[in-house]
């Protein structure tokens, strides 16, 4: 089976565990720079900046220079078609969060009446 390039969708880019840590990094809205990223992460500064690249690519990231510091930052709204993607399951949790709820009150009443 082929595997798409991860630079092809935001999908691909943030399919990777480090991509999304990097996310977390940047959701405060701040600029960060790669070696503030390094030194959270505790990963290798070329590791990191790879990362970053492609993240840049799909538009997730954009990068900014000041002086010989590139700084990043998320571009939150490249990721909407993530949160509509995954929306279209709410429905689905919701039921089930529901379904789970019930059951445990209804559990809560039956030992509370045989007190």
């Amino acid at each position: 089976m082929l595997s798409a390039a991860t630079t092809t969708d935001v999908f691909n880019a943030i399919a990777e565990p480090r991509r999304r840590d990097i996310i977390d990094l940047l959701v405060d809205g701040k600029d960060h720079a790669v070696g503030d990223m390094v030194e959270s992460l505790r990963v290798p500064q070329p590791a990191v900046s790879k990362h970053l690249g492609v993240l840049r690519k799909v538009g997730i990231v954009s990068v900014t220079k000041k002086g010989q510091l590139r700084l990043y930052r998320l571009e939150p709204q490249q990721l909407k078609p993530v949160h509509d993607w995954v929306k279209t399951f709410e429905r689905f949790w919701t039921h089930h969060l529901d379904r789970i709820k019930e059951r445990a009150e209804n559990k809560m009443n039956t030992k509370d009446k045989g007190k």
